[in-house]
Order: structure tokens, then C-alpha cells, then sequence
């Protein structure tokens, strides 16, 4: 048997009544190049690149040493040297790669060129290319098929490779002395007993990562309990009211789909919450989800941010840098206050949000991306592009679906079991044996309009924490803006008599005023003798702090 003898019709055979199939003489497998390409993300994304390269290269080699096996019972062949420039040509024929076709589809001193690696085609397919060599599998077949044919371990490496936007892939094979120190590290993937070396410190990472991720969820689970036993949590939402159900009930079925979302609303309403709960909620969950602040970041830097740069693209770039579009790969990247972004970067986004591809700061090669995209702003984008200030286009790009969230003043039913969820949390954070809020700190939390909304709320609770000296708030604890807030009529749920109205108006005036009804009364607009009556049928006329001579002898 010859090398330009061998055919596929003859090495492939089908036993369609057991659902055999064997290759070589082998029992082989028909697996889709897809699924293989969707192994490799995940052995990535779970292990690292270092794990998943030294899996997949023992995986190659172990398949190569069966197949140089497989091929010498299979044939008789004219000469050793046939078996083993074989080598090239079988694993084209079971469709890893297309040879160069001036090549002698053999592995010679020259090394062998690959023309379409279907290893280098599935990285870029979902990972994106890649700085470095990505045909790992095809180096392990290799140097196993040569190492069995050969008699002696011949390492194989690439050159060159189309995973990393070379034109070929180009395969080198050396024993261990003729490799030298040159590529060590490398080499180091083939050895058998550092595959472990390779995954023992990610599996524990993982190990690890895991029990801190139930361990926060255990402490999760023990605060809702305590503070909102009844309450559904996503992601530590406690939703009352009637409009965040609604939000939360849209964001799920959002996240069923992979459609690009806008998500509006005041600044601190909890837009990056709702962002994660469609993340965490979508066939995405397993990969990144991250949030960058476009607003916070200046124009050259956030380009560099997001997109990467190449070394020496400008002062200060010593290495290549990966951008958060690859880095959120297979995930979601969330663009916070995306209104702010400059005129200039809107038309990179929108270039990336149409094309699904990067171009690092400094480099003139474009990487394909996959994320969901998804954008956050507290702006009125519609005035700002009526007024030029955001790209029409860009806002079309961004708002496929649309999410507003309503601000805390909205929804007063989520502020009570908002604030003592994060009471629990802060107390928790700060060990402090802050347990609840007093009747009256309850009562003055729901007054107050919370321009701040859900962060203000937050930091309010944390100062409270801070500054308690009970296991309950008081009312002292609270930011000054919060203790001096009044009621404001509401026409939500049933109509009140006004005299109930008036009443909380006037107490919460002269509570503003620490009791004093004279400077309550100026206030007010009324006289002091009237402001006494009206306390006294209240019942509160008795021990409070009178300064005016009028008030010493009531009417």
C-alpha cells in the first residue's frame, strides 16, 4: 500500500443493521464539528485556556497513536516510510483539515501546511480569534500517529495558524532535543503527568468558587427568611408593587430571547439588577455578564475598554489587552449610562452592534464577538436626539425591547420590605445587632421621596446600621433629608377624609420643627391659639415645647 492509494470509500465502513461504524478498522464515531467546537468553548470557559489545551492535546494524541496502530494491522505497506508519511493524508481523509495543494501531505522536515483547519474554524466560530495557536487537537493526532510510527516521541507545534489570523496553519514536528528550550512551554502540554499539573488548580478554583457561591446564598436565604419569609427572590428583589411585577414579568420573558435591550429609568431604580435577572434568566447564564459605567470612562479609554488594544498602540500599552466585548463572550456586557457615551463612540458601538465584530485599539484585523448587548441610561434619549446629542440609528440599534424602571417614589409598597432587607444586609456586613425598624422610623421611610430611590435607600440603612445603638432603628439614625420630610397627599389606593390629611401635616410640620408650635404655626399660615386647639383635639397638646408669650395662656 501506497500513500496516494489511500481512499476514503475503502477506510470508512457502515453497519446499518447494528449502527456500526468503523474507520481504519476501528470503531469510529460520527460527531458534528459544531458540537466539538461547543466541547472546546466549554472546556475554556469552565477550566481556562491551559486546561482545555492540555485535555484536548492528550485527547489528539491518544487518537493519533491508535490510528498509527490501526494503520499498520490494517495495511501492507511497502515501506516503513509509507506508514509513516501516511500520517498527513488519514486524518485529512477523516475530515480535520484541508492540505495545501502543492503539499505532500506528509509531515516533512519543512513541516506540513493546513489550509482549512476545521480546529482553527470552530475557536474562531466561539471564542474569537485568538493571540496564539489554536489546533490542538490536530498537533496531538499528529505527533501521536508519528510517535507510534516513528518509535520515538515526536512533539509537533504550530507556526503559523489560522486561529490567530495567520494565512495557513503550518505544523512542525521535532523530538523533545531538537525543540531545545525554545518552546517549553508549550512542550509542556504533552507530558502526561502535567495534565494534572493543569487541571488539579482549576478544578479546585472551581471547588472553591462554588462553596463561596452557596455559602452566599445560604446567607441570602437566611436574611429573606427573617426580614420577607413570604417573599419571591430574584436575584434579592422584593417586589410588591403592581409596576415592578410588571417589569420583573417582562425581563423574563425578554430573557428567552436574544434581542438587545434598553433598560430606563432614574439613577439608582436598580436598572443593572433588572440587566442581571435577564442575564441569569437566559441561555446565557453560564457565561460572563459584565457591566461597564461608559459615562465614567473618557472617550479614548473607554474605546480601549472595550475593544482591547494591541501592544504599542499607544504610551503605556506594554501587552495586547482584551477588551470587555471578548471578554464577555458567550455572556452579556451591559453599557451603563450609555447617553453620555461621545459622538464619536456611538459610531464604533453601532458599528460592532451591526457587524457582531471588534478591532482592537491598534490593529487593522476585525475578531468576531458573541454577547448580548444590552444598554442602561437615566436620560430621555428622544430630547437628545431631537437636540443631536445620541444617534438615531444607534437608538434603533439599542431599543429592540425596552425596559423602564419606575422610580422607588413609585412603588411606596417596596420600600418598607426594601429597607429592611437592606438593613439585614448591612447588618450582616457590619456585624451589628440591628434587627428592625421602630414604628416611627417605618412610617417616615414611606413619607420621604426618595430622589435617590433604591441606592439612597441603601445608604440610608447603612448609615442607620452604623450609627444604632439598639437592636431597632431610631428615628435619630436616620439622614438628616429623610427625618425632615413631610407627607404628601396620595390619591393611591382608597380616599382619605381630609381632616385625616390635615392632621399628618400639621404633626409632621411640628415634628420638623422639634415641637415648637409657634414657628409651626408661622409656618403654617395660622395662628398660635389655632394651631393649640387643633393639638389639643389630636391629643398631643400636652408637652409640647411653647416659646411664644401667647401660648402660655390657650384660648
Amino acid at each position: 500500500m501506497r500513500v496516494e492509494d489511500l481512499s476514503i470509500g475503502e477506510l470508512v465502513e457502515f453497519d446499518s443493521e447494528d449502527g456500526v461504524v468503523r474507520f481504519a478498522g476501528q470503531r469510529a464515531l460520527i460527531i458534528d464539528a459544531t458540537a466539538k467546537g461547543h466541547l472546546r468553548k466549554e472546556l475554556v470557559n469552565h477550566f481556562g485556556l491551559s486546561t482545555a489545551r492540555a485535555i484536548l492535546t492528550r485527547f489528539g494524541f491518544v487518537q493519533g497513536w491508535r490510528m498509527a496502530e490501526a494503520m499498520h494491522e490494517l495495511f501492507q505497506w511497502e515501506s516503513e516510510e509509507d506508514w509513516h508519511h501516511a500520517c498527513g493524508r488519514i486524518h485529512m481523509l477523516e475530515g480535520m483539515y484541508r492540505l495545501d495543494p502543492g503539499s505532500p501531505g506528509s509531515l516533512t522536515k519543512e513541516g506540513l501546511t493546513l489550509v482549512g483547519s476545521y480546529e482553527a474554524e470552530q475557536h474562531i466560530a466561539h471564542l474569537g480569534r485568538s493571540d496564539t495557536c489554536v489546533c490542538w487537537t490536530i498537533c496531538g493526532l499528529t505527533s501521536g500517529y508519528l510517535s507510534r510510527a516513528v518509535g520515538k516521541e515526536i512533539y509537533v507545534l504550530e507556526e503559523g495558524c489560522i486561529g490567530r489570523g495567520d494565512a495557513v496553519c503550518h505544523l512542525l514536528g521535532r523530538t523533545l532535543e531538537e525543540w531545545g528550550d525554545d518552546r517549553a512551554d508549550e512542550l509542556r502540554f504533552y507530558r502526561a503527568e502535567n495534565l494534572s499539573e493543569w487541571l488539579e488548580p482549576s478544578l479546585h478554583q472551581i471547588t472553591e468558587n462554588l462553596k463561596e457561591a452557596e455559602r452566599k446564598l445560604r446567607e441570602r436565604k437566611r436574611v429573606l427568611t427573617r426580614v420577607a419569609p413570604e417573599a419571591e427572590d430574584p436575584l434579592g428583589m422584593i417586589v410588591r408593587s403592581a409596576s415592578m411585577r410588571r417589569v420583573v414579568d417582562l425581563a423574563r420573558r425578554i430573557a428567552k430571547v436574544d434581542s438587545t435591550l434598553l433598560i430606563t429609568g432614574e439613577s439608582g431604580a436598580g436598572k443593572e439588577l433588572i440587566a442581571q435577572l435577564v442575564h441569569d434568566e437566559s441561555a446565557r447564564a453560564a457565561g460572563p455578564f459584565i457591566a461597564v459605567n461608559c459615562g465614567a470612562i473618557t472617550e479614548s479609554l473607554l474605546e480601549s475598554e472595550l475593544f482591547g488594544h494591541a501592544r504599542g498602540a499607544f504610551t503605556g500599552a506594554a501587552q495586547d489587552r482584551v477588551g470587555l466585548f471578548e471578554a464577555a463572550n458567550g455572556g452579556t456586557l451591559l453599557l451603563d449610562e450609555i447617553g453620555d457615551v461621545s459622538p464619536g463612540m456611538q459610531v464604533k458601538l453601532l458599528r460592532v452592534l451591526q457587524e457582531r465584530e471588534i478591532r482592537r485599539v491598534g490593529e487593522n484585523k476585525s475578531r468576531p464577538v458573541n454577547v448580548r448587548v444590552m444598554a442602561a441610561t437615566n436620560r430621555e434619549l428622544a430630547a437628545d436626539i431631537a437636540e443631536g446629542r445620541f444617534r438615531k440609528d444607534l437608538f434603533y440599534r439599542l431599543n429592540v425591547v425596552q425596559l423602564h424602571v419606575p422610580p422607588l417614589r413609585g412603588r411606596r409598597e417596596d420600600i418598607l420590605p426594601l429597607a429592611r432587607l437592606l438593613l439585614a444586609d448591612a447588618a450582616a456586613r457590619c456585624n451589628r445587632p440591628v434587627t428592625g425598624l421602630t414604628p416611627r422610623v417605618a412610617d417616615q421611610l414611606l413619607r420621604y421621596d426618595w430622589p435617590g430611590n433604591v441606592r439612597e435607600l441603601e445608604n440610608a440603612m447603612e448609615r442607620a446600621v452604623a450609627l444604632g445603638r439598639t437592636a431597632l432603628v431610631e428615628f435619630d439614625d436616620l439622614p438628616e433629608e429623610v427625618r425632615s420630610a413631610i407627607p404628601a397627599p396620595s390619591v393611591l389606593g382608597s380616599v382619605r377624609v381630609l381632616d385625616e390629611i390635615e392632621k399628618d401635616y400639621i404633626l409632621a410640620v411640628l415634628d420638623r420643627n422639634g415641637g415648637n408650635q409657634t414657628r409651626t404655626a408661622e409656618q403654617l399660615g395660622i395662628g398660635s391659639a389655632t394651631l393649640y386647639r387643633k393639638l389639643k383635639s389630636y391629643g398631643v397638646a400636652r408637652g409640647t415645647r411653647n416659646t411664644g408669650a401667647e401660648e402660655s395662656a390657650p384660648l
